[in-house]
């Protein structure tokens, strides 16, 4: 049976200390910078495992290492546990930053510890672990083949899906999700001050737009990006898009930016369907162009 010590028992470590002990997997240790965080960890795993504020206290008895700190503390956790030499030879160390890739844990690499990460995509936003958070979701691993080849047996194990990125790609799959994540609340805060500027309720405004929004999103798995595509710009509607301008600017002018911003890369996804004529999609690339009066 692998042990496992967790290095940073916030959200994603309590919930990681929970999880890999019901998935098999045996407490070795834990630290955090407060020990009531420690101690919580231990208490969730079931077990009586060392706490400590200190990680390299715990880590040397592991053979998976995970470091759930802040991303900004991810090198400098690795350097300290090195520094005391607080990993054996062939530990697999892996941090659960989505961002930063698994160099952060060079010092530890230079050690003779295999390194990577292991990235749930999943928001970790409560802490009450009654519910396993890891099963259903998709995990992003990279690194060593040997932190590898562990990180998508814990993901598995965890009731994750496991999915390979290259290390030097990292940040950009941090984008990808950052856009479909955060930036889908962005999206829908527009939708809703706009269906609010209508006269709608800010009240009933999320709810009359959710069942649109799920449906694209199903269209968006059956038939791909363009073949979902709806609307006036899919269909070359120039007429409309001038009207949404129009009215956008004069009773909602804070969201026309935004606006005419998607709507030119919307252009694109309607040129790759093939439904778009050149002529309108000129049109359409002109006006939403045009500087806001």
């Amino acid at each position: 049976m692998k042990k496992y010590a967790i290095v940073g028992c916030g959200r994603l470590g309590t919930a990681l200390a929970r999880y890999m002990a019901d998935a098999g997997y045996s407490p070795a240790g834990f630290a955090s910078r407060g020990l009531a965080s420690a101690k919580r960890a231990a208490a969730v795993s079931g077990s009586d495992a060392p706490v400590s504020l200190l990680p390299w206290e715990v880590t040397p008895g592991a053979d998976i290492v995970m470091i759930t700190t802040p991303d900004g503390a991810i090198r400098e956790t690795a350097e300290k546990i090195a520094e005391y030499q607080g990993v054996k030879k062939d530990t697999v160390v892996l941090h659960c930053s989505g961002a930063h890739a698994s160099t952060e844990l060079e010092a530890l690499r230079r050690c003779g510890a295999k390194t990577g990460s292991l990235h749930p995509l999943q928001s970790f936003a409560a802490e009450n672990v009654e519910k396993n958070p890891f099963v259903g979701i998709m995990a992003a691993v990279e690194g060593e083949p040997e932190a590898v080849k562990t990180a998508r047996s814990l993901a598995e194990n965890l009731g994750a899906g496991p999915f390979e990125i290259q290390t030097d790609k990292k940040m950009l799959y941090h984008a990808s999700a950052v856009v479909a994540s955060n930036y889908m609340v962005t999206l829908m805060n527009l939708a809703l001050q706009l269906i609010i500027a209508s006269g709608v309720p800010a009240s009933r405004g999320f709810a009359i737009l959710k069942p649109l929004v799920q449906g694209t999103l199903s269209n968006i798995e059956r038939a791909g990006i363009p073949g979902a595509l709806t609307g006036p710009i899919a269909r070359g509607d120039v007429e409309t898009v001038r009207d949404h301008i129009s009215e956008i600017s004069a009773k909602a002018p804070t969201r026309l930016e935004l606006y005419r911003l998607i709507g030119k890369h919307t252009i694109e996804i309607a040129e790759a369907r093939g439904d778009l004529t050149g002529e309108a999609a000129g049109e359409l690339k002109k006006l939403l162009s045009e500087p806001d009066r």
